[in-house]
């Protein structure tokens, strides 16, 4: 299985039979483990999901995914309340100490494969296996603990994979316009900038689209740029 770009060959298969639009794509039928697609080799497109501790990651991956989403999850203790700063997310009761892994099916042999990266800062040294090959990321942002993703534009950005930035809008912060966050994280010219509810699965399917179409379009630039 291939992670990222296609190759030539299934790259013209793949042009050759996808449905007509990202938004088609991604909103394929739900699957069941054990379908006949699940022992079909294929390419599947890596996408990261990241952000700060708390923002909805492992949610967002659950909420789209078409399977039960893996996840490695653990109780916040006592020893790390020095460590996990829970302001304005004094409910979170549980901390990814590894991944998150989600899956949704295109179509036969054509996959997203979706993985949430841990919060904290002592779990930085996981990133770089986890962002080999991907197509893309998704940085979750949380308007009321806006710092908290700097680290993740801060490493997207020093490695060339494109992302944008999915504001989580929680309930009971304050409304910010999309032109306001890019502004606020100082984000590149072009960086999309999307508001969303994690919870809610069609709003993670539009942000995954438009991440999708975004990417596409950067390596595709990449691509011409180094022939010309």
């Amino acid at each position: 299985m291939v992670f990222g770009q296609m190759p030539n060959g299934a790259r013209d298969t793949a042009e050759a039979s996808r449905p007509s639009g990202a938004d088609r794509a991604l909103g394929a039928p739900d699957r069941q483990p054990g379908d006949a697609a699940d022992h079909e080799p294929g390419l599947a497109l890596k996408i990261l999901v990241a952000g700060g501790f708390g923002v909805g990651k492992t949610t967002l991956v659950g909420a789209v995914g078409e399977i039960r989403p893996l996840r490695t999850e653990e109780r916040l203790g006592a020893a790390g309340t020095s460590v996990d700063d829970t302001e304005g997310v004094e409910h979170k009761s549980t901390t990814t100490v590894a991944m998150d892994f989600g899956r949704i099916t295109i179509r036969a042999g054509l996959s997203v494969h979706l993985f949430g990266t841990p919060g904290q800062d002592r779990f930085w040294f996981l990133w770089d296996d986890l962002a080999d090959g991907a197509l893309g990321a998704v940085v979750l942002a949380d308007t009321r603990r806006l710092p908290d993703c700097f680290p993740a534009v801060d490493y997207f950005e020093s490695r060339a994979v494109p992302f944008l930035v999915a504001v989580n809008c929680f309930a009971g912060a304050r409304a910010y316009g999309a032109d306001e966050v890019a502004q606020a994280l100082d984000l590149d010219r072009g960086t999309p900038v999307v508001l969303c509810d994690a919870r809610d699965r069609d709003s993670g399917k539009q942000v995954l689209i438009r991440l999708v179409e975004y990417a596409g379009r950067t390596h595709a630039a990449r691509l011409l740029d180094s022939v010309g």
